[in-house]
């Protein structure tokens, strides 16, 4: 992998390694959100029913969009347009021509650095399958920010 093509490549123009590389490996983009009528996002504590919570990560990334219904496929065209992804994602920040903090493991050279730095996902998240829908109001821990 070339050294910080982050800096010097557009979304469009990476491969498929150097794509998957920017995730910080947090597990924001894995937790249920909720919209209220306001065009609010609020996250839960709850995540997808594949999260694997220890690595923090799909536990099958490769089917995931075939096995959960509302999935979603970040790209290099949509990934600018996804306001409700973590402010610190990584493919958010490029897609937006800001930079990568410096916690994110591209950096670091420390694929847990995101952890380390307190911005990943708390292992103790509950899946979706162990709650009831009618719950996930009482589970909300914040607002998540759309915009910058």
């Amino acid at each position: 992998m070339a050294d910080r093509f982050w800096e010097t490549k557009r979304l469009d123009e990476m491969t498929d390694a150097e794509w998957e590389a920017l995730c910080d490996g947090c597990g924001k983009c894995c937790l249920v959100l909720l919209r209220d009528e306001e065009d609010r996002v609020w996250e839960t504590d709850v995540a997808c029913r594949l999260f694997d919570r220890e690595t923090r990560r799909c536990s099958d990334y490769a089917n995931r969009v075939r096995r959960v219904s509302d999935c979603v496929r970040l790209t290099p065209a949509n990934a600018g347009e996804l306001n409700w992804m973590p402010e610190t994602c990584a493919y958010r920040l490029l897609a937006n021509g800001e930079k990568l903090f410096d916690w994110h493991p591209l950096i670091t050279g420390d694929p847990k650095s995101a952890a380390r730095a307190g911005k990943a996902t708390s292992k103790s998240v509950t899946l979706e399958d162990d709650v009831d829908e009618d719950e996930l109001d009482d589970r909300i821990v914040r607002e998540r920010r759309t915009s910058r």
